[in-house]
């Protein structure tokens, strides 16, 4: 068994116990209601065994929640996907991870993103992207295609020109200033970037360095349709689509939202970035 199944296996047996403890029952009394043995219900709880989704519409009734039916549903089929390490994903390099995304994308209408640290895949130059991949396969210690890594990254580019599609994404200043690679390169990616502003299907702010906030930067996510969430840690790739988990990411994306700068402004920050590498 995968380590990210059982991982994954684990966090739905300890939803399945908190929606009981909330309802104040214990084991023996859960069981008891839903006609099973009690070894089942702590097998469920401590992620020994894999529930099926009449076992978790059961276990939603019995502690007078059905509502909660959907929700652990979502999670058990998301059990294989909720949690993929890049060094698995990585095993036979970049490139089949880029073409994954080039899917994803594509069947997408809108989406929303926040990025802390670097510019989005999305909005990448290839020399860009070409050091980005390269710094990656080594701290990973993945193959090196970076070549065909990058033709996949581009090819994922081609949704931005789609009509029918919507990117809303969020860049924090300092991912201006973060040089990956040579000045010249950081100086070609913010042309990029200056070149989006405008386009029908890209709404492309910038949360300034200065700028109040209602909640710090933290990390980076993408938002698929408002009806999945992706986040990248530098093992893992997380995936959420709880209903919960949703309002929250929706939250925190629209207070970062309202702290960002559109149009000429954006295009002033971009433009006093680029002036610093042309300067030096």
């Amino acid at each position: 068994m995968s380590t990210d199944f059982q991982h994954g296996r684990e966090a739905l047996g300890a939803r399945l116990r908190e929606l009981r403890t909330e309802a104040g029952l214990d084991g023996k009394t859960l069981a008891a209601r839903l006609g099973w043995q009690r070894s089942k219900v702590s097998r469920l709880q401590n992620g020994r065994q894999t529930a099926t989704e009449d076992d978790l519409d059961a276990w939603a009734r019995a502690v007078g929640s059905p509502e909660h039916g959907p929700e652990l549903k979502a999670r058990l089929r998301g059990l294989e996907s909720q949690q993929r390490h890049w060094r698995r994903q990585l095993a036979a390099g970049h490139a089949p991870v880029q073409d994954r995304y080039v899917v994803e994308y594509r069947r997408t209408a809108t989406m929303r993103g926040y990025e802390v640290s670097v510019i989005p895949g999305l909005f990448q130059t290839p020399d860009y992207a070409r050091h980005l991949m390269a710094q990656n396969a080594e701290l990973m210690r993945s193959p090196r295609d970076t070549d065909a890594a990058v033709q996949a990254r581009m090819r994922r580019q081609e949704v931005l020109y789609e009509p029918g599609k919507l990117f809303r994404v969020l860049i924090w200043e300092a991912a201006l200033h973060a040089v990956v690679g040579t000045r010249e390169v950081m100086a070609g990616q913010l042309d990029r970037l200056v070149g989006l502003i405008g386009m029908s299907t890209v709404e492309l702010g910038i949360v300034p360095l200065g700028a109040p906030m209602q909640l710090t930067p933290k990390h980076g996510f993408w938002i698929f349709d408002e009806e999945r969430i992706i986040v990248e840690t530098i093992n893992t790739e997380l995936q959420y689509d709880s209903s919960d988990d949703l309002a929250l990411y929706i939250r925190v994306w629209d207070q970062l939202d309202s702290a960002a700068a559109y149009g000429p402004s954006a295009h002033r920050l971009i433009a006093r970035a680029r002036n610093a590498f042309a300067a030096t």
